[in-house]
């Protein structure tokens, strides 16, 4: 099993800045990539931004020269660095991890979710 302790969300104003966290630990042989994806009331779960093993990112164009993403490969930690913070950035925040077993085989596990709320 995969455990994921995910924290960091809560309420903003407009301009502020957030940081969350997401720790997974349990049965892990190696993780091959880390990330978070949003979901917005009324639409569908979409990708924010991921980080590889060798700390490669990607961003989603909206997020692109706000946000910043990294790891702690040591503590299987990834972080979101959230600044500039806009009313449309309001989501539910999930934190993905692609595992790797010993074949290379990928398996995507999702965290709980934490509530991100822009808001004057």
């Amino acid at each position: 099993q995969v455990q994921f302790v995910e924290s960091g969300g809560g309420l903003v104003q407009p301009g502020g800045s957030l940081r969350l966290s997401c720790a997974v630990s349990g049965s892990i042989f190696s993780i091959y990539a880390m990330g978070w994806y949003r979901q917005a009331p009324g639409k569908q779960r979409e990708l924010v931004a991921t980080v590889t093993n060798i700390d490669s990112t990607n961003y989603a164009d909206a997020v692109k020269g706000r946000f910043t993403i990294s790891r702690d490969g040591a503590k299987n930690t990834v972080y979101l660095q959230m600044n500039s913070l806009k009313p449309e950035d309001t989501a539910v925040y999930y934190c993905n991890a692609d595992l790797m077993d010993y074949l290379k085989r990928r398996y995507p596990y999702w965290g709980q979710g934490t509530q991100v709320t822009v808001s004057s």
